[in-house]
């Protein structure tokens, strides 16, 4: 053979993977909608954005109701209204979302607002930007009609003081610390939602991976989507949810793209990193997965009409 020729054959079988991935399609998951959530409070919020699927609302409509519906809910001490505040004793809140067309909308560090990842998607939608952040996000939110409120309740205070006494400092898989919703609707469009009201009691002006684009979340209507939790410093370092978007792309299955997205961080510890991270991930196919590095992670699942809560665990 040639030099030329055999040049050219060898950078042909290099490439053959990423060929391979390209030209074989994955296919679309059509009238058959999928709901993929963080965590047991993921299993209510799968059951409102279920709700909104079956009135054929967009995937979209259906990530942000989900999303909703933990901000709502004053039991849940990670999400919105309820959440542990920072040191100061501020509740201080990050959201994003994406949706089909790779558009993308976020807020962080936004106060006294109920619901930011509606916030985030008016940015999203009436806005030129992708994220604002404090006073300038909640100045935003007031403007198209979104109320001011004291998101700090009694029993959050009541913890927010107790550990004033010892400050000592709490781990973000402590208090569970993020909902991501990941959305495939009956025309097998996707779309995701990432809220959280972040580590509990943290530096103030404090932001973590869940208002940041490729991190906490990414969704890419031909491949599929990912969302994160766990500790947002690591997942922004990683690049987390994009890493595992694109290793579905190269034909890595939902559960072997996060597995590999944790591999990194493994290795980038020293084999044994002493926080948790977990992932989600749903195939444009319909298929999910999980990971998580240690411990165990709960995610919940809608699928074939059944909402059902399932656990991984750790890979350490």
């Amino acid at each position: 053979m040639k030099r030329r020729q055999f040049l050219m054959a060898s950078l042909a079988g290099a490439s053959s993977p990423m060929i391979l991935a390209k030209s074989n399609k994955i296919k679309n998951n059509k009238n058959n909608p999928v709901i993929l959530s963080t965590w047991n409070f993921g299993i209510p919020a799968n059951e409102e954005a279920m709700k909104v699927l079956k009135s054929r609302g967009s995937a979209m409509d259906a990530a942000e109701a989900g999303a909703r519906h933990a901000e709502s809910d004053v039991e849940n001490n990670s999400v919105g209204y309820g959440g542990l505040p920072d040191e100061l004793g501020h509740v201080t809140l990050d959201a994003c979302v994406m949706d089909s067309t790779g558009n993308a909308g976020s807020v962080a560090f936004l106060q006294n607002i109920k619901h930011p990842v509606s916030v985030a998607r008016m940015v999203m939608e009436d806005t030129k930007h992708v994220m604002l952040v404090g006073e300038g996000a909640k100045q935003f939110a007031k403007s198209k009609g979104f109320e001011e409120m004291n998101l700090l309740t009694e029993k959050s205070e009541k913890e927010w003081k107790k550990w004033l006494k010892d400050r000592r400092e709490m781990t973000p898989h402590e208090t569970h610390d993020t909902l991501s919703v990941l959305v495939q609707d009956r025309k097998g469009n996707l779309a995701g939602a990432c809220t959280t009201s972040g580590w509990a009691y943290k530096m103030h002006g404090r932001v973590g991976d869940s208002p940041i684009i490729g991190a906490a979340l990414f969704v890419d209507n031909e491949v599929g989507c990912a969302a994160a939790t766990g500790l947002g410093e690591e997942v922004i370092k990683s690049t987390g949810s994009f890493l595992v978007v694109e290793l579905m792309r190269q034909g890595y299955s939902p559960d072997e793209a996060c597995k590999e997205a944790l591999n990194r961080v493994i290795k980038a510890h020293g084999g044994n990193p002493d926080f948790q991270i977990g992932y989600i991930a749903l195939r444009k196919d319909g298929e999910v997965g999980a990971a998580c590095l240690k411990w165990s992670f709960d995610h919940a699942v809608y699928k074939n009409g059944v909402n059902e809560l399932r656990n991984v665990k750790g890979m350490l």
